[in-house]
């Protein structure tokens, strides 16, 4: 495994805002430290990997739509996921820390698969089983309330938090603190099928300690290893870190898609059109652009890019790249473009997914399925870390904002 020493920042916003649309906040805000680690178990490829994430994500989701609830149907991976945001959570009082994921495509927050849980006088067991089934990980153990602290004065008093008794597939951390759609929390109560277990964000909000239901997150394209590119705000928004205004669509109603950041969109190559609108997924812990296979095949006939075996992405000559065109998804009625420099992964991190140092590889990828089952993209991290992003729990909407960086010829 390759650990990126990444600290990307956490921020609260703590002021109350009357209108429904998040708060733009600069000031006031508690800052909670991540790191982020960089995959790479030798067995797999890069996309192979980050692949499986994408596999299953959709799979799970159809899984759900069908009523088929035994286990939590979420979907992380985690031994085969390219790319963890790492944060240090306490838990208790005396607090203990835990190295968690930090996943905006799961809501259970749960410890245990690294270090044990210490039971303090704020732990409470609620006697119910839970059990989440992640793609190639899982766990399952005993619900408790406990204190959570995120930082010094971000504290939840009776945060819901699974104790794993048994957990496979997560080596180097201790759990995962989830922060996706709260509906993805039915099922995990394995005594009560139906019941929603409310989120960090949901908490925070019901407590009056943040203004808004949501959380909104920046990232910057980098072409390093170290470096410190990232910011998660709880309750509002940080117009320092985008430009203009931010788009906002409602969360699609098609399913599966549904169960996750789910929106629509559609995407043209230059002016071509190849995926009409349809529904897919924003997620922060797929590292890559997935297509359905039907735009894929559009896209890599168009760029004229091939297969590179060694990392499982497309890969383009010089010349290619020189005639690369613009990649448009139209979302909510905005075009948002990733220009030909933000479709190709950083050549200077290139050795770091077993490539070649000169070699230009691109960022899109393939989903394995055709478009019209409910989920036929998924907007990964190198869409995100060019556009501002908000997950607006409270409005059922996913917003987008351009930043200083969309356009930057960072690869």
């Amino acid at each position: 495994m390759l650990v990126l020493s990444l600290l990307p920042t956490v921020l609260l916003a703590l002021r109350v805002a009357a209108s429904p649309a998040p708060v733009v906040v600069r000031e006031n805000l508690i800052s909670l430290p991540l790191s982020r680690k960089f995959n790479l178990d030798g067995s797999l490829n890069f996309a192979e990997q980050d692949a499986k994430r994408a596999r299953a994500l959709k799979a799970n989701g159809h899984a759900k739509s069908s009523g088929l609830s035994s286990d939590a149907v979420v979907s992380e991976p985690v031994s085969n996921q390219v790319v963890s945001y790492i944060a240090s959570v306490g838990v208790g009082s005396p607090a203990t820390t835990y190295e968690l994921i930090v996943d905006t495509g799961s809501s259970n927050t749960w410890v245990g698969a690294g270090q044990a849980y210490v039971k303090t006088e704020t732990s409470s067991s609620t006697g119910q089983p839970v059990s989440v089934t992640y793609g190639s990980g899982s766990f399952s153990g005993t619900e408790f309330t406990d204190e959570v602290t995120l930082a010094p004065g971000l504290v939840i008093s009776k945060q819901s938090i699974g104790v794993a008794s048994t957990s496979e597939d997560f080596e180097g951390v201790d759990g995962i603190l989830g922060i996706g759609p709260t509906d993805l929390t039915e099922g995990t109560l394995t005594r009560e099928q139906t019941t929603l277990i409310p989120t960090v964000t949901d908490n925070l909000f019901s407590a009056g300690t943040i203004p808004s239901d949501l959380v909104a997150i920046s990232f910057e394209p980098t072409t390093v290893e170290a470096v410190t590119n990232g910011e998660l705000t709880f309750g509002g928004t940080d117009a320092s870190k985008f430009t203009g205004s931010i788009t906002f669509t409602p969360i699609t109603s098609t399913s599966p898609a549904s169960f996750y950041w789910g929106i629509n969109e559609s995407i043209t190559y230059g002016t071509t059109t190849i995926l009409s609108t349809t529904a897919g997924i924003v997620d922060t812990g797929t590292t890559l652009i997935y297509l359905a296979s039907n735009a894929y095949s559009a896209y890599v006939k168009a760029t004229g890019a091939v297969l590179d075996n060694n990392t499982g992405l497309l890969r383009i000559t010089s010349a290619q790249f020189a005639a690369l065109k613009n990649l448009n998804f139209n979302i909510g009625g905005v075009t948002f473009t990733l220009t030909p420099n933000a479709q190709i992964w950083p050549r200077s991190l290139n050795t770091a997914i077993g490539g070649v140092s000169n070699d230009i590889y691109l960022v899109v990828n393939n989903l394995g399925t055709p478009s019209g089952e409910g989920f036929d993209f998924i907007n990964g991290y190198t869409f995100l870390e060019r556009f501002y992003s908000v997950f607006d729990t409270g409005n059922k909407r996913v917003g987008f904002a351009t930043t200083p960086f969309t356009t930057a010829t960072t690869n």
